[in-house]
């Protein structure tokens, strides 16, 4: 990926931007018509997507987790799938599996029958609530976007993405996500409960006779358009130093910060920058600018790094939290 680091703008890409930006504004208030008080929420699952990856929603049972995903796709126009995460779901049951047949003439060969992966948007609901073999069966298909069955790979539809809720590990019936998953994540969302003035305005609005629907924005061509628009945006030096000493100073054997170094067990991995950088242009161009800025870096610094990160046991034991730490890798940049 080319970083254009003196800002140099491509032919066009002003008003190619501004027309994106106008669309993708249409398409955030169409989200929150349906999806309301989650502003925060809504634009941080536009920006993974606009990015080209994937993101996790946190959240107790009954904050619409459900109900964004399924909105977004109407919203933008995506093919989509629902998979309802089991303590007896099989990888099968995810990527599909082939099947013998007999033909006319007696001849027996296998057939492949997709999964429901095959879809441009793929809801992966309650994902902590399969087996690790189970949630692994989206490893492939969430880096490389084809998956691989009995030697043969099968692309999947373009674009793809997975965008898959989650109850806290706290609850019964749950099973942490290996790390090599969670990484393959762009965002990790935290979903919290509403204000007094938006419960209530949910509780009037979901009551009635009648509910606001969605309808759709946007085309899947115009989304691939878009992410393709992002990567050519412009990223300023002092940008991409910031994104580079974040990522650095969260990893243990790196870091310059002493706090650090002693409190995290493990740090993030290169994908981690990568997903900075295309979720800080994602962001500009969502709100209509050319160029992120270090604040776009800093805003997002969370939601990219709070999975990709542990603490040692002793940091948990006196109570710190993967907050606090990124809070100090954020003053670190101020």
């Amino acid at each position: 990926m080319t970083v254009m680091t003196d800002l140099t703008l491509p032919a066009n890409i002003e008003k190619s931007a501004a027309k994106a930006s106008d669309k993708l504004q249409k398409t955030k208030a169409g989200i929150n018509s349906v999806i309301l008080g989650q502003d925060k929420v809504v634009e941080l699952a536009m920006n993974a997507i606009l990015s080209g990856g994937h993101a996790l929603l946190v959240g107790v049972p009954g904050l619409a987790k459900t109900l964004l995903v399924e909105t977004i796709g109407t919203v933008m126009g995506l093919d989509g799938k629902r998979i309802q995460f089991t303590p007896d779901l099989m990888p099968a049951d995810i990527i599909g599996s082939e099947v013998l047949e007999e033909g006319a003439k007696g001849k027996r060969s296998f057939r492949f029958i997709p999964g429901p992966v095959f879809c441009q948007l793929l809801m992966a609901d309650e994902i902590n609530r399969a087996s690790p073999r189970t949630q692994s069966a989206l490893l492939q298909a969430m880096q490389e976007r084809f998956v691989t069955v009995a030697g043969v790979r099968h692309d999947l539809p373009a674009p793809f993405h997975v965008l898959a809720t989650q109850n806290p590990i706290e609850q019964e019936g749950t099973y942490p996500l290996p790390e090599a998953q969670l990484d393959r994540f762009l965002f990790q969302i935290n979903v919290g409960f509403p204000d007094l003035g938006t419960e209530k305005d949910i509780l009037i609005a979901t009551t009635g006779a009648a509910e606001a629907k969605a309808t759709k924005v946007l085309t899947p061509k115009q989304l691939i358009d878009m992410q393709k628009l992002i990567r050519q945006l412009p990223v300023g030096e002092k940008v991409v130093d910031a994104i580079l000493k974040l990522v650095r100073n969260a990893r243990p054997d790196q870091t310059e910060i002493d706090s650090i170094r002693n409190s995290i067990a493990w740090g993030p991995g290169p994908r981690a920058g990568q997903a900075l950088m295309l979720a800080s242009r994602a962001k500009a161009l969502i709100e209509g600018r050319l160029s992120p800025s270090i604040d776009d870096v800093l805003e997002l610094a969370a939601p990219v790094l709070q999975h990709r990160m542990a603490l040692t046991f002793a940091a948990r034991a006196d109570g710190q939290s993967i907050s606090q730490t990124i809070s100090a890798l954020k003053d670190s940049i101020a």
